[in-house]
């Protein structure tokens, strides 16, 4: 089950009706941070898609901290998709992408990765593979696992990524486990986080 939590009715059914339309999916809506607790605590709530409110992110975060959240957001620039990933979240859409980009990152996020606007991917992994001062956690990976470093920090699926580099899936998931290893982070959450914390101290 989806859970949508947003203030504005409309943009709350406009998001239940894209997802519903889907056919494959299943949705319901609530209106307040009291029924978005509730909900969470009583029922198997398997991602959630709210506004980009941080105080409501850090107290559904704080309670349950594998809960997948796609962050819906009118705003567009960099900083405030950072801001909400760097928070907790998995995924982070803008109002202003197409209903197939929506249940793309839904789809993403409830197969157990993340999503960003194709933009912000190229700009982080194209910030990545640049590199900077000083020793960082990805120079310790091997050509070919930061490759694939890059693009789980970009957002992509070990499926996407399996046909970009046309290798296997079970080959991507074995660089992804050492990957993991090297550096000591726990998810794909935590390598986009580390990617896009990375990009802000290089350019500070």
């Amino acid at each position: 089950m989806i859970l949508i939590a947003d203030d504005h009715a409309i943009i709350r059914r406009g998001l239940l009706l894209i997802i519903l339309q889907a056919g494959d999916l299943k949705a319901e809506e609530v209106t307040s941070i009291d029924q978005l607790l509730d909900r969470l605590r009583t029922s198997p709530i398997e991602l959630l898609v709210m506004s980009s409110d941080g105080d409501t992110l850090q107290r559904v975060k704080a309670e349950f901290s594998n809960l997948p959240i796609l962050i819906f957001d009118c705003h567009t620039d960099d900083l405030a998709a950072m801001r909400a990933l760097r928070a907790g979240a998995s995924g982070y859409i803008e109002t202003a992408s197409s209903p197939e980009d929506l249940l793309t990152a839904i789809r993403r996020l409830k197969a157990g990765g993340t999503y960003i606007s194709h933009v912000m991917a190229e700009k982080i992994a194209a910030e990545l593979a640049r590199g900077g001062d000083g020793e960082k956690l990805h120079e310790r990976l091997s050509h070919r696992e930061l490759e694939v470093f890059q693009l789980l920090g970009a957002g992509k699926s070990v499926g996407e990524i399996a046909r970009k580099l046309k290798i296997s899936v079970k080959t991507v998931s074995t660089h992804r486990s050492r990957i993991l290893e090297k550096t000591g982070m726990r998810n794909n959450a935590d390598i986009i986080r580390y990617s896009i914390l990375n990009v802000i101290d290089q350019r500070s």
